[in-house]
C-alpha cells in the first residue's frame, strides 16, 4: 500500500489533467486505481506529453482470471485530445506502450479492453471489436445526465410530470435527506443496498467493497453517502462519487416499506441540489437500459431514473482487441 500511495503523488499531474477533461471519468484516476489495487488488481500507466504538458494517456488495469491468463482493461479510457488527427497519434503511442507491457508479461494476455467515454468511434481505432456476448467485466454504455447549470426551477420543469409529483409527495410527507459518511452510514448503506439486491434478484458488491471505497475515496473528498429518512428510519440510500464537473450516482437502493412516501425521488433531487451548490455541473445517473431493450437488467431502475428527465448519453460499445484467440475463448468459458 505504501508503494501505491507513492504512485498517487506521482500521478497528481495525471489526475489534474483528467479533472479538466470532460470526456473521461473517475475510473481513470489514480485514486480509483488505488482502490482497485487494495482489492488485488494490478495496474500500469501510460502518459503522453507534449514537452511538459500531458496530452493523453491511460491507466490500464490488469485483471487475472486464471494463474496463467489475464487481460488489460482501460475503464473510462483511453483519454485523448479533442483534435481527431492529433488524437490518432496519441492513441497509437498508447497502444504501442501497452504492447510493450504485454510482451514483458509473464501471463498470457488474451485481450485489451477499452471503454472510452466517446459518443462516436474515431476512424483511427482499428482492430477492436464490439463485445458480442454478455460479460460482467464491463461498465454501462448508456447513461443519463442532469444539467445542474440550470436553475432549480428549470431542473424541476424538465422532469417528467410523475417525477415532479413524486418529489412533492415526499416533501409533503416530511421525508428528509441527510449525508452520512460515518461508520453507521456505511452500515446503513450496505444494509439498504443488500435488501434491494435480494428483492430484485440482482448481484451487488460485498460489504468490504464499500468499506474500502469509503476509506480510500473519503480522504480525497471524492465520495459520500446520502439517505432519505422518514419518521426516523432510513428508507433509501445513494453512494455518490465526485469527479471533475460531475457527481455520479454509483450505487444505491431502497427498502420496500413506506413506498408511498416516494423517498427515493426526494433523495436524488436533494443530491442534485447539494452537488449544484458545490459547483458541479452534471449529475450522472450512471447506467440506464437502452429504450429498445425491454429485457435489459437495468430496465426497472431506468424507468425510475428517466422520470427525472435529463439528457441520455449513448457511448461507444465496450471494445476488445484480441491478442490470443485461444486465451480469449478460454476467458469467456470462465465467465
Amino acid at each position: 500500500m505504501s508503494a501505491m500511495l507513492a504512485d498517487v503523488e506521482r500521478w497528481k499531474g495525471w489526475d489534474d489533467f483528467l479533472e479538466a477533461n470532460p470526456e473521461t471519468g473517475f475510473m481513470q484516476s489514480s485514486w480509483w486505481a488505488l482502490f482497485r489495487a487494495a482489492a488485488g488488481y494490478e495496474y500500469f500507466g501510460v502518459t503522453v506529453k507534449d514537452q511538459d504538458r500531458i496530452v493523453g494517456g491511460a491507466l490500464v488495469a490488469k485483471w487475472s482470471y486464471s494463474p496463467q491468463s489475464c487481460f488489460y482493461y482501460m475503464q473510462d479510457g483511453p483519454v485523448l485530445p479533442a483534435d481527431e488527427s492529433f488524437a490518432g497519434e496519441i492513441f497509437d503511442v498508447i497502444i504501442r506502450d501497452v504492447e510493450k507491457h504485454r510482451e514483458a508479461e509473464e501471463q498470457t494476455v488474451s485481450h485489451l479492453r477499452i471503454e472510452p467515454r466517446w459518443q462516436c468511434l474515431p476512424s483511427f481505432v482499428r482492430g477492436f471489436l464490439p463485445l458480442a456476448v454478455k460479460d460482467p467485466c464491463t461498465e454501462p454504455r448508456h447513461t443519463l445526465y442532469m444539467d445542474l447549470r440550470l436553475s432549480e426551477a428549470e431542473i424541476m420543469a424538465q422532469m417528467k410530470p410523475k417525477g415532479r409529483y413524486n418529489i412533492r409527495v415526499a416533501q409533503r410527507h416530511g421525508v428528509t435527506v441527510v449525508e452520512d459518511t460515518s461508520e453507521q452510514g456505511l452500515v446503513d448503506f450496505v444494509r439498504i443496498n443488500r435488501r434491494m439486491a435480494v428483492r430484485q434478484g440482482i448481484a451487488t458488491k460485498p460489504a468490504g467493497y464499500f468499506r474500502n471505497l469509503l476509506s480510500i475515496l473519503s480522504s480525497a473528498h471524492k465520495i459520500s453517502f446520502f439517505f432519505a429518512e422518514y419518521r426516523g428510519r432510513r428508507l433509501a440510500a445513494a453512494l455518490v462519487v465526485y469527479f471533475g464537473r460531475r457527481a455520479t450516482y454509483l450505487f444505491g437502493g431502497s427498502l420496500a416499506v413506506h413506498r408511498t412516501v416516494m423517498a427515493p425521488y426526494l433523495l436524488h433531487f436533494e443530491i442534485m441540489r447539494s452537488a449544484k451548490a458545490l459547483g458541479y455541473e452534471w449529475y450522472d445517473f450512471w447506467g440506464i437500459a437502452p429504450a429498445d431493450e425491454p429485457d435489459h437488467p437495468l430496465q426497472n431502475i431506468s424507468v425510475f431514473k428517466r422520470k427525472f428527465g435529463g439528457m441520455e448519453l449513448k457511448l461507444v460499445p465496450t471494445l476488445d482487441y484480441v491478442y490470443d484467440a485461444a486465451a480469449y475463448d478460454y476467458y469467456f468459458a470462465t465467465m
